[in-house]
Order: structure tokens, then C-alpha cells, then sequence
């Protein structure tokens, strides 16, 4: 007799922490636990599960590490004994943040935020090739300013030169005395100044039927609905 066996096919989601911070002295439109919820509906379109929410009161963010340095230490070790694979802000977080969050937490997790979430979600649901260039667009000029530990174990000067000033891109220093950030961030930079030409002519190729279809008089339907919907 044969016996069956049922394999999961699958894709493991990724396991994620969600994080809010309650200020004080600032009136918000939502609470913060409604505002977790939608960030929670959020995680579970982008395709994650949601394994734990913390938040925090504060008479104001952190300037390095958003919420206060002991909820951190919490956080960190909650992520580590529920294996998480990513932390997500309720929040728009700085350079600094990121940057001290991930040394904080470590190299297991990821740390991002409610505006990285909700690129990632019109990225996976991005149909038209306007529409995909704009979210890489997007992407591309949020996370310029933000990039951080990609390049960490790279982000070091070459050539005796570099380490003896200090400065990054200096005359003489450009090229391969560069860090390996900087060459990300110019290369981002180039991609940025091509993506805006590719997107300005979709939209003059867009334009010429615009104009066919009003000489036609066709009917235009538009659905616009939230990353939810």
C-alpha cells in the first residue's frame, strides 16, 4: 500500500514585531492602537505575519532610537526569542534612527517603517509600467538618504590616502577611494535621474493616446481606492 505524503509548497512568511510610540503632548487622528490595527492589516496585505505589537508613551521620540533606549533593550530581546524577522515602525523613522536601530537590534532583523511597508505593498500590486516606475521611483529617493546597513561591512576607505583625511569623494579620493555607501548612493542617484526620464516619456506616449481617446470620445473609468482596497 502506498503511502501519501503532503509536502507545503508554500512561501514562509516573514515573521514581523510592530512597533508604535504614543507622544504625550501630540494629538494624533488616529490612537495609537488604531493606528497599530491598520498597520497590522497593512503587514498582512504586504504578506507577513504579524507576531507581536508593543507600543510606548513618550513626551517626544528619541532622537537616535525613536523610542526610549530601555525599549529597546525590551525589543530586542523579544525579537530574538520569537525569531523576528523584521521590526516595523508605526512611524516615519530618520537616517539616525535607522542607522542606531539596526546596531541596537542586530544583523538578524531588519528595521523598517510604516512608509517603507506601504512602498513595498504598491510595488508588489504595481501593474502598469508607469505605475512600476513610479514605485521604484519612490523607492529609490526614500531609501537614498536612509541607506545604512547594507554597506556597513564595506564602509571603509581605500587606499592609504582616504583614512589619513577623513573625507569621503575628496579630490584625488573619488572612485576607488570612495566607501562602498557613496558608490551605492551615486549609483542610485544616476538611477534616479533615469527612472524620471523613462517615467517622462510614458507620460508623453500616455498623453497621445489621451488625446486619440478625447477626439474619440470614449468614456475614461477611474478606481481609486487605498493600499487596503
Amino acid at each position: 500500500m502506498k503511502s501519501h505524503r503532503i509536502f507545503d509548497t508554500a512561501a514562509k512568511k516573514e515573521k514581523a514585531l510592530l512597533i508604535g510610540l504614543e507622544i504625550k503632548s501630540h494629538h494624533q487622528f488616529l490612537s495609537t492602537d488604531d493606528s497599530l490595527a491598520e498597520l497590522e492589516r497593512l503587514a498582512n496585505t504586504a504578506g507577513l505575519e504579524v507576531i507581536a505589537v508593543e507600543k510606548q508613551k513618550l513626551e517626544a521620540p528619541n532622537p537616535s532610537t525613536f523610542i526610549g533606549k530601555g525599549k529597546v533593550e525590551e525589543i530586542r530581546v523579544l525579537s530574538e526569542s520569537l525569531k523576528a524577522d523584521l521590526v516595523i515602525f508605526d512611524e516615519e523613522l530618520s537616517p539616525r534612527h535607522f542607522r542606531e536601530l539596526e546596531k541596537d537590534f542586530g544583523v538578524n532583523v531588519r528595521v523598517i517603517d510604516r512608509t517603507t511597508l506601504i512602498l513595498d505593498i504598491f510595488a508588489q500590486h504595481a501593474q502598469t509600467r508607469e505605475g512600476k516606475l513610479q514605485v521604484e521611483l519612490a523607492q529609490n529617493e526614500y531609501f537614498l538618504p536612509r541607506l545604512t546597513r547594507a554597506w556597513t561591512h564595506l564602509a571603509r576607505q581605500a587606499g592609504g590616502g582616504a583614512g589619513r583625511s577623513g573625507s569621503v569623494g575628496g579630490v584625488g579620493l573619488r572612485g576607488p577611494g570612495e566607501t562602498q555607501l557613496e558608490v551605492d548612493r551615486r549609483l542610485i542617484r544616476k538611477k534616479i535621474i533615469t527612472l524620471k526620464e523613462d517615467i517622462e516619456k510614458v507620460r508623453k506616449h500616455r498623453n497621445q493616446y489621451r488625446q486619440i481617446r478625447k477626439k474619440s470620445q470614449i468614456p475614461v473609468v477611474a478606481l481609486v481606492g487605498y493600499t487596503n482596497v
